[in-house]
């Protein structure tokens, strides 16, 4: 069955917390989710604020290929006519195809909110979607707080939707506004609805019971064809119904067509792109396309997987632009060692002891507040460390940092570093902008004329976490720090009682790694690291 998704993320997404786009962000998503393959892209509420006024006349200039640009609004007030009211003039102005226009369908909004009777609710409904519609414009009636509605007063309920009909909608949407309805009564509710009224019906979940996406599906089943959420989950409270899980289990469970399977692999790098744009991180756990939605952990699961991924995958997550990933840990297997080896290419280059000794290793680091599940680097170079045991292109012989603050310069950092390399000892002296940046000037001056190629390695992300705060600043920390050369990017971890010396651990190990994998296929490299290792 063809199943028409609406994506509100650019109206109904930025009323959660902390979710904000730019006009420029906006367009771009708009973009993204066409060529997705959504049918609807709801853009904003033209008449609420300029920002989603500028979003439309932007976007009037932009060419989609398969999705329509809809504007949302509200039904006339009370005290104007439908030709005079000014939001509802503005749905019009806003130059969209498709409008979207919600009512009350709850007796208790009617007389408390709205302060009017049941009939001049009725009037308000009709009225503005008749009105839309003779404006040449495809009108999507959401019938908000119906699930509510309905169990206040049902036969109020369901005389708003046939007062949407009369007018002319295209589609009934039903709201769970609130979030708090349960599968089992939407179910019996969809059903109802669907049995007295032909045409298209939608629905519209929130996730305050955490059950949105469960009552998208199960409308779905009762005979909704349309169904409304978020790219993310995101919206107002709990959010809306995760519309990127919504589509996979309709398309890969249910059978239904929604943007079709091959766009379906397109999903998690939309999704991501949304998030990157709402300057929020993308759930790790976020079913289908979050990091850890295939990411096995486990020693049993890790060797199942890599014999049969279907053991512990519902899915090939190809299909969704999802990967397969093992995590390292204390709770790691041999598997664990084997497939992160084949994935750096270097699965026949150790011994069954020598992958027991990394195993182990491994173990002690993470026992200590290592973190390799998200430093990579660290594991790749414990790996290549086990390739070439003895092999150090340089080694540390002291370094000092000093911080200096005063009101009229501020913060000032000096570092003093000494490394002893192939060539004899080097020693630099770096001011920073804090001491991690004034250790890294100091470490690349020392290493730049044996291993020029280091220039091209910079730091891109560094975060610090407490591992043991019942300590205070005595604490344990994690110090994680994202590195790229400008074709790979990779994450090296330190772990210590002493932030600066964390960071060193972090910063060393990713300049070691570099040029560990530089010698490879660098034969210069290659010579210093060899008669400096003769020497060790």
């Amino acid at each position: 069955m063809r199943i028409y998704t609406f994506d509100t993320t650019l109206r109904d997404g930025t009323q959660g917390e902390a979710v904000s786009f730019t006009v420029e962000d906006k367009l771009v998503i708009a973009q993204k989710l066409d060529e997705l393959g959504i049918d609807y892209i709801e853009g904003g509420w033209p008449g609420s604020n300029p920002k989603d006024k500028e979003f439309f006349a932007r976007a009037r200039g932009m060419r989609f290929k398969h999705a329509r640009i809809t504007a949302f609004g509200a039904t006339r007030m009370a005290k104007y006519p439908v030709d005079r009211d000014p939001s509802v003039l503005s749905l019009v102005e806003a130059g969209t195809p498709v409008i979207s226009v919600f009512g009350k369908s709850w007796d208790l909004h009617t007389q408390r909110a709205l302060r009017i009777t049941e009939e001049q609710n009725l009037e308000l409904i009709l009225d503005t979607v008749k009105f839309l519609k003779d404006h040449g414009k495809e009108v999507i009636y959401d019938a908000e707080h119906f699930f509510d509605g309905y169990n206040s007063n049902a036969s109020f309920a369901l005389r708003t939707l046939e007062a949407a009909v009369k007018g002319g909608a295209d589609v009934l949407c039903l709201c769970d506004t609130n979030g708090g309805a349960m599968p089992t009564r939407v179910a019996e509710v969809v059903a109802e609805v669907r049995r007295r009224f032909d045409g298209v019906i939608g629905i519209h979940p929130h996730n305050d019971s955490d059950v949105g996406v469960a009552n998208a599906i199960v409308a779905v089943e009762q005979g909704a064809t349309h169904v409304q959420g978020c790219l993310n989950g995101y919206g107002e409270r709990c959010g809306n119904a995760n519309l990127a899980s919504v589509i996979a289990n309709l398309e890969l469970k249910l059978g239904h067509t929604t943007v079709g399977r091959e766009k379906l692999a397109s999903l998690a790098a939309v999704a991501r792109l949304i998030a990157e744009l709402a300057n929020l991180p993308l759930r790790n756990e976020q079913p289908y396309v979050g990091r850890s939605a295939f990411a096995h952990k486990g020693g049993v699961h890790v060797s199942a997987v890599l014999r049969d991924s279907a053991t512990y995958e519902h899915i090939r997550p190809e299909l969704v632009g999802n990967r397969q990933r093992v995590l390292l840990s204390d709770l790691s297997g041999r598997g664990n060692i084997l497939y992160k080896l084949k994935e750096h290419g270097l699965e026949d280059r150790l011994t069954d002891e020598t992958r027991r000794e990394l195993l182990e290793r491994i173990k002690h680091l993470e026992f200590q507040g290592y973190e390799l599940e998200a430093a990579e680097g660290t594991f790749e170079l414990l790996v290549r460390e086990a390739l070439h045991p003895g092999l150090q292109p340089f080694e540390l012989v002291s370094f000092e940092v000093a911080t200096k603050m005063s009101p009229q310069r501020g913060s000032h950092s000096t570092a003093t570093v000494t490394l002893k390399a192939q060539d004899g000892v080097h020693s630099a002296t770096a001011s920073g902008h804090g001491p991690v940046h004034a250790l890294d000037l100091c470490l690349r001056q020392c290493l730049s004329s044996l291993y020029p190629s280091i220039k091209d390695v910079r730091l891109v992300d560094y975060k610090v976490r407490v591992l043991d705060s019942k300590k205070g600043t005595a604490a344990k920390v994690r110090v994680l720090v994202e590195w790229t050369d400008h074709k790979r990017s990779w994450t090296t971890v330190g772990v210590s009682d002493n932030v600066i010396e964390a960071s060193w651990f972090a910063l060393t190990d990713a300049i070691r790694l570099e040029l560990m994998r530089l010698l490879e296929r660098d034969e210069n490299i290659a010579k210093a690291v060899e008669d400096y290792c003769w020497g060790v």
